[in-house]
This record gives C-alpha cells, structure tokens and sequence, in this order.
C-alpha cells in the first residue's frame, strides 16, 4: 500500500482529530467517512423513489408510534 502526504488546514485536522475513533489511524477515519458518504443516507434513497402512498403511510405511522414512546412519562 502507498502513501500520500496530504496539506490540511489545521481547522480540517482538528475537525478530522475530534471525530476519529479512539486507536483510530487517519487514514481509517477518512476510509470510514468516505465509505459512508458514497453509500449515501437514508434521505438520499428516499428522495430517489416514485411517490408511493402505502409507504407514505407507514412511515408516518412508524413516527407516529416513536413520537408516542419517546413522549411516555418516566414512571418510578
């Protein structure tokens, strides 16, 4: 495997420093957030399918029903 010597600014590194993993190298963090963004979001595979109703109405369901959990008092 070759290596690279990158120029960052310090604000890159440090933003780059306070996300990386305990034992973490730089390079696996870069490889780790690279991988992330090229798989995408959650939003970004819904914004690509056709309107559908059906699961319009699930997923506002399932919201339904965390907004209903998360609300819940805490009983002692």
């Amino acid at each position: 495997m070759g290596h690279r010597t990158l120029t960052v600014s310090d604000e890159a590194y440090n933003a780059l420093s306070k996300i990386k993993r305990e034992r973490e190298s730089f390079t696996e963090a870069i490889l780790r957030l690279t991988r992330r963004a090229e798989r995408g979001t959650l939003l970004d595979y819904i914004t690509t399918l056709l309107p559908d109703e059906e699961f319009a109405a699930t997923l506002e369901s399932v919201l339904e029903e965390r907004d209903d959990i998360a609300s819940r008092p805490v009983e002692n």
